[in-house]
């Protein structure tokens, strides 16, 4: 099974071992899939602007036609040089499309594969994984670590420098989604040229209030059971075209946090200390409100808060038509939940 470890991804797409003609990446952070899959392509050819080089295709129209994939891959070039397929997965199965490709690896091209979201079994994931010539990475939000990194860099090429509170407090703002980071530090770079050092009033001016509504706002106001800022804000943020999938995975994601360190908790540890121990993973302006939160939250209401919110992201997903009133629900039910005594 060929998976790209975690930690050895950066490596691999700055110089992709030629071993592996299908290269799929996929994942919930479009984002991030999409700026590996521009790194891949652009290690993979000369110029990614020559169309002799890169070809691009709507996976789509490949599924209606699966032998499109293999002429345009064993096409022999007219300079020769190295060649890449940039294949966008849709709602259609490409397995038929694929399969023929890593049965007879080309030597000259290859073949990656921008997709979203795999549940584990799909099988394009499956037939990939499985080949030896083709390989995986998955894409999943931005740690701690990844957002530190993507900061220094963004801030480094800008010739600028940051403060620490201003650090942290993009620590607790971004990772969502890499694309959607990657947007709001170029902002905050070019807000903060020409003053040498990003202060946080620069964050909270650019970067603070639009990432705020989107995820802590709502998030904080469910959980301390907060049903009219819950409902208002919630309001705000469909009117400004907050990600719904986003959102719910992130209130998830939340609860689940809550629910682990409600167990130390339990063990006789003070809620104060335990969300201090925590350190730049919890924004510092929330930890008063995630503290009140642990306080409040017994472990038997966590339980129900996750398998409710769990079930939310499913249902959202499988009915996209209905996907704000899901969410919207379902954080109303965390913040009924959460006011009770």
């Amino acid at each position: 099974m060929a998976t790209i470890e975690r930690r050895a991804v950066d490596a691999f797409i700055k110089k992709p071992d030629a071993h592996f003609a299908v290269i799929l990446v996929y994942g919930p952070d479009t984002g991030l899939v999409s700026e590996r899959v521009r790194a891949l392509v652009a290690a993979s050819v000369d110029d990614v602007e020559d169309p002799f080089q890169l070809v691009r295709l709507d996976g789509d129209d490949v599924s209606g036609d699966p032998a499109r994939l293999a002429d345009e891959v064993f096409t022999i070039p007219l300079f020769g040089g190295r060649r890449a397929v940039r294949l966008r997965a849709g709602s259609r199965s490409l397995v038929a499309a694929v399969e023929p490709v890593l049965a007879s690896p080309p030597s000259a091209c290859r073949v990656v594969i921008e997709a979203g979201e795999l549940k584990k079994g799909h099988a394009l994931l499956t037939l990939v994984e499985k080949s030896r010539a083709g390989t995986v990475i998955a894409c999943f939000s931005d740690e701690s670590t990844n957002i530190g990194q993507i900061i220094a860099e963004e801030v480094a090429g800008a010739g600028l420098t940051i403060a620490p509170d201003a650090r942290e407090m993009l620590m607790g703002l971004l990772g969502g989604d890499r694309l959607a980071t990657r947007s709001e530090l170029k902002k905050l770079t070019l807000y903060a040229h020409g003053a040498g050092r990003i202060e946080a009033r620069d964050v909270e001016a650019v970067v603070g209030d639009a990432s705020a509504l989107a995820t802590d706002e709502i998030i904080d106001a469910a959980f301390s059971g907060q049903a009219d800022r819950l409902d208002t804000t919630l309001a705000k943020a469909w009117s400004e075209g907050v990600n719904t999938s986003q959102l719910a995975g992130m209130a998830l994601r939340h609860a689940l946090l809550l629910h682990r360190l409600r167990g130390e908790v339990e063990k006789g540890r003070p809620p104060a200390g335990v969300v201090e121990t925590m350190g730049m993973q919890i924004y510092f302006k929330r930890r008063a409100a995630v503290t009140a939160q642990l306080a409040a939250l017994s472990m038997n209401r966590l339980d129900r808060i996750v398998a409710d919110l769990s079930e939310a992201v499913f249902d959202a997903r499988r009915n996209a038509a209905l996907d704000e009133a899901i969410v919207s629900r379902a954080l109303m039910r965390t913040a009924l939940l959460a006011r009770r005594r």
